[in-house]
């Protein structure tokens, strides 16, 4: 197997890694980036960004991650192709397997692999993701406002997302699989006490529906077997994310859904010279200027830890 010794290892590419990847090139840690599964992470899927500073236009979420790739590349981010498949934080230097053949060691490894959203699996779930259909309200509900929408999901993220969409939109159908939520019960007063959101109980998506854009859906209700199409613009799934930090839980502490645990203030996790930023480590905001802000944290951490270990 290769091998290869790297000052700051970066794993993944979206807002985090790309900003820990500036600030850690600017800071001379000669950053070494491998884009994982998804190069660009979830914004490469959303179409419209229009709340992250710096675009008053608002910008196509591909193009965005672009430019985080071209300021990386500027300040000399060696930024590869592969994905991560197995890690040994047990000692120092840290070590990495990249696509199962190259073993890296590292004096700092910076964890940015983000979450992924959890999904139905409809087919045209997939085929209108990013054209009405979406896993984030706070990120997309600005461009439905007026108009009727729904939300899939039972728990508080779900009631939340629903409680601000109802501030934007005309109507908002929250659909429930089951007779009742998991949500905390402060939570389900609040959506049903709001006059704009209404609640399909014991239901489930068969469908949604349209050619190019989201047209309305096809729900079915469990206990009388009716199938209803319902027209709307907007279709928002609400039932989790997937911290994608699977191959790191041996050595780093993490919470019971997955995300990793830092020290609170910093991005160390609980072995010296490991940071994590993004949304690999936070399930409360998942928002792209967050993130980015870890991702400057993680980098001013790896600096300094490694100045701390005259490595640097």
């Amino acid at each position: 197997m290769e091998s290869e010794n790297i000052k700051c290892l970066i794993i993944g590419s979206g807002p985090a890694g790309y900003s820990a990847a500036i600030y850690a090139a600017r800071a001379g840690l000669k950053p070494v980036m491998y884009q994982g599964l998804q190069p660009g992470g979830q914004l490469t899927i959303t179409n419209d960004v229009e709340n992250y500073p710096g675009y008053p236009e608002g910008i196509n979420g591909p193009e965005m991650m672009e430019d985080f790739k071209k300021q990386a590349t500027r300040f000399g981010t060696d930024i590869r192709y592969g994905i991560a498949t197995d890690v040994d934080f047990s000692d120092q230097p840290l070590k990495v397997t990249i696509d199962d053949n190259l073993e890296l060691t590292a004096d700092t490894v910076i964890i940015a692999t983000g979450a992924s959203a959890k999904w139905l699996g409809l087919e045209s779930e997939a085929r209108l993701n990013g054209s009405g259909v979406s896993a984030c309200a706070v990120c997309d509900g600005f461009f439905y406002r007026g108009l009727e929408v729904a939300i899939v999901g039972a728990g508080d993220t779900a009631c939340e997302e629903a409680s601000y969409l109802a501030n934007l939109c005309a109507k908002v159908y929250m659909i429930i699989r089951r007779s009742e939520m998991r949500a905390s019960s402060i939570m389900q007063e609040r959506v049903k006490k709001n006059p704009k959101i209404e609640i399909l109980w014991n239901t489930v998506t068969e469908e949604i529906l349209g050619d190019t854009a989201v047209e309305a859906m096809r729900v079915k209700n469990a206990v009388t077997g009716e199938v209803e199409d319902i027209p709307v613009s907007g279709f928002f799934v609400a039932i989790g994310h997937d911290p994608n930090s699977k191959i790191f839980q041996k050595y780093l502490k993490h919470d019971e859904q997955g995300y990793l645990k830092t020290i609170p203030g910093t991005t160390q996790t609980n072995i010296d010279g490991v940071f994590a930023c993004g949304d690999v480590q936070d399930n409360v905001y998942r928002q792209a200027v967050t993130a980015a802000g870890t991702g400057c944290m993680a980098a001013l951490d790896a600096e300094r830890y490694l100045v701390s270990k005259e490595l640097h």
